[in-house]
């Protein structure tokens, strides 16, 4: 098995499935510009599963001492142009205001776009341009394609673009409305489903702040009778995973985020199928865009594209599409270092709902549990799983460490298609702390419902709350001594208006907050302990520390160092017979307890061999403890029946 290319891709799969096409090479970015690179794709004879793009985004040192150099949120477009004339935009992405503690000179932004639907006109020459909308320079543009063999979920038959142009929205000689007016379409004949995607940012700063800042949906017709409205207005700015930037990067905007991907919006056609004839068309509130101080008016960015499928090739396929936590993907940040329950990605890739999953999964060189997970995923629903938590990803350590998981089963049968089953991740493994900390917050001036907007919370593995600080006074510093038991935690510190407690455009603020902060410390130390995603107080609408607890550490006598304790058989169903050795006098205490650290077994062992009935615990991965006159002791115990 290879595993191919972690910085893109989570993914697992057979020597020679792959292959790669290198567009775009690290090329500079610099002034409202086209650059264009013709490539060679395969020639289309080959079957492939999924197709993804990958963008790379990066910095140079501008040269000189230009006004601005990667410090704004540009448009960057995508294209795909062929000799047959064809030209779609592939994928869509913000910029961000890239000068920050985290976008040094080295950083680098991966964004994933899944192109598979363009596959008819991914083959043989074809030239791919990245529209750079800037009228600065420092970004740098890598643009690769990894085309993964197999069989897709549906034949992509065709696809027509529609719509593709920036629509003046409330003013100009051409009303918004008059030019995504009724297009006439025609289904081809091999066609059984039909999709519309829209892709659409709304740009410019008139006398209401439209269109950049302002709320709004389409509504999209077929046959003349509305088919969706869509709200398209990001509210998750705050929330980016590419964090912090120096401008503007938490206010919410029309369709789009500072250092973000664009995502199109998907809509089923109902009823198209071979042969129809149809018509579509989208329509936008009425409005009228009064030009600002500076000339700007409203503008919407859009491109629409209808793809047409083919049957559905399997009836029952589950596709693992990504592990989002343990990663060290960059694109989910926020969910990571991850100690506690790992979360993937499932897409129901079949015509059959999907009611039942068995995974298994964990980090390798560690045991792996399997889950059977329940639930409806409906043919071509996408749905994140969290697994129970792994006795592996509890004791793992440092960087490098591999985590996988694996679909065995689909609704109690094997799955038709098994080269999507598999995934494989690299990650970082979640710091340790002491059983007791001090959380230190001081709230700045900010309000939010009469408190202050910034608030902690602490979970355990079961997400019950075990400390907090919420319904905080303004300008008020609060110390909280903790005392944890050892097990995971989840600390989650929220901010109710997304913009941290220390921003640099608080001076611009009226009043200004003021800063505030956020600290832990081990207790009896003045060091802090490093918050993953604080960024000093510049984390939006808040950042998320995983973190795990040991018993405090204490001087080891010589009967410690040679104590040990030992459980078997492993794994073990009804019974485990416990081995004690090392220990000079046995009158301790056994405490077998689970992943969430409480105790579900306690007994007396004054015996150096004992074997307990573990019948009534349910499968999974426990500690086992036992504490005697001399010390502590402990070892995993795994129940698999």
């Amino acid at each position: 098995m290879l595993t191919l290319a972690a910085t893109y891709l989570n993914v697992q799969a057979a020597p020679g499935d792959t292959t790669w096409v290198q567009a775009q090479n690290g090329i500079w970015l610099n002034y409202y510009n086209n650059f264009d690179t013709t490539i060679t794709f395969p020639n289309g004879n080959t079957s492939y599963r999924r197709v993804y793009m990958y963008f790379t985004l990066g910095k140079y040192a501008c040269p000189g001492s230009p006004q601005y150099c990667a410090d704004w949120d540009y448009t960057v477009q995508t294209f795909l142009m062929t000799p047959g004339g064809d030209t779609v935009e592939l994928g869509r992405l913000i910029t961000p205001y890239a000068n920050s503690s985290r976008m040094t000179s080295t950083w680098k932004g991966v964004y994933a776009f899944d192109v598979t639907d363009f596959y008819p006109i991914l083959k043989n020459n074809a030239t791919v341009r990245i529209h750079y909308s800037g009228y600065s320079g420092g970004f740098t543009a890598d643009v690769k394609f990894a085309f993964i063999e197999g069989t897709p979920a549906r034949n992509v038959v065709a696809s027509k673009r529609i719509w593709k142009n920036s629509y003046n929205y409330g003013w100009g000689s051409t009303d918004i409305n008059t030019a995504l007016g009724n297009v006439s379409l025609t289904a081809p004949s091999n066609a059984q489903f039909a999709e519309a995607r829209f892709t659409i940012t709304g740009h410019g700063g008139d006398q209401q702040n439209c269109a950049e800042f302002c709320p709004n949906t389409y509504t999209m017709n077929l046959n003349n009778t509305q088919l969706v409205q869509q709200n398209f207005w990001r509210a998750d700015c705050g929330s980016n995973n590419y964090y912090p930037q120096n401008g503007t990067w938490v206010f919410d905007r029309a369709g789009w985020c500072p250092g973000d991907k664009v995502l199109p919006y998907s809509h089923p056609l109902t009823g198209v199928t071979a042969n129809s004839n149809f018509q579509l068309s989208v329509n936008f509130p009425a409005y009228t865009s009064n030009p600002s101080s500076s000339g700007s008016q409203a503008i919407y960015t859009i491109e629409g594209n209808v793809i047409y499928y083919g049957a559905f090739n399997h009836t029952l396929d589950a596709s693992l599409d990504d592990i989002l936590a343990p990663t060290d993907n960059q694109q989910y940040f926020r969910m990571n270092p991850l100690v506690g329950k790992p979360t993937i990605k499932v897409k129901n890739t079949g015509s059959a709902t999907i009611t039942s999953l068995n995974i298994v999964y964990g980090v390798v060189g560690s045991y792996l549990p399997n889950y059977y997970w329940t639930g409806t995923i409906a043919p071509l629903e996408t749905k994140e799983i969290t697994l129970p938590e792994p006795w592996g990803l509890r004791v793992a350590s440092g960087s490098g460490n591999t985590f996988t998981a694996q679909i065995v089963a689909v609704n109690g049968t094997a799955d038709e298609d098994n080269s999507n089953n598999l995934l494989t991740s690299t990650f970082t493994a979640a710091p340790v702390w002491t059983t007791q900390i001090r959380v230190s917050l001081r709230t700045n001036g900010s309000v939010s419902n009469g408190v202050s907007e910034t608030s902690w919370k602490i979970y355990d593995l079961d997400n019950n709350v075990v400390a907090q600080r919420t319904n905080n006074t303004v300008n008020t510093t609060y110390d909280d001594t903790l005392k944890l038991g050892p097990a995971v935690y989840r600390l989650e510190v929220t901010d109710a208006g997304c913009d941290g407690v220390n921003w640099w455009m608080y001076p611009y603020y009226n009043p200004n907050p003021g800063v505030g902060y956020v600290q832990i410390r081990n207790i009896g130390s003045f060091a802090l302990l490093p918050l993953k995603g604080y960024f000093n107080g510049d984390f939006g609408c808040g950042f998320t520390q995983y973190f795990r607890t040991d018993w405090p550490t204490s001087v080891a006598t010589p009967e410690m160092e040679n104590a040990t304790i030992e459980a078997f058989p492993s794994p073990a169903q009804q019974k485990v017979s416990v081995s004690i050795n090392g220990v000079n006098t046995l009158n301790g205490q056994l405490s077998i307890m689970d992943m969430s650290g409480r105790s579900v077994m306690q007994q007396k062992i004054n015996r150096s061999t004992t074997e307990l009935d573990i019948s009534a615990l349910a499968n999974g991965v426990y500690s086992m403890v036992y504490d005697y006159t001399g010390g502590r002791i402990q070892t995993k115990l795994v129940i698999a029946r």
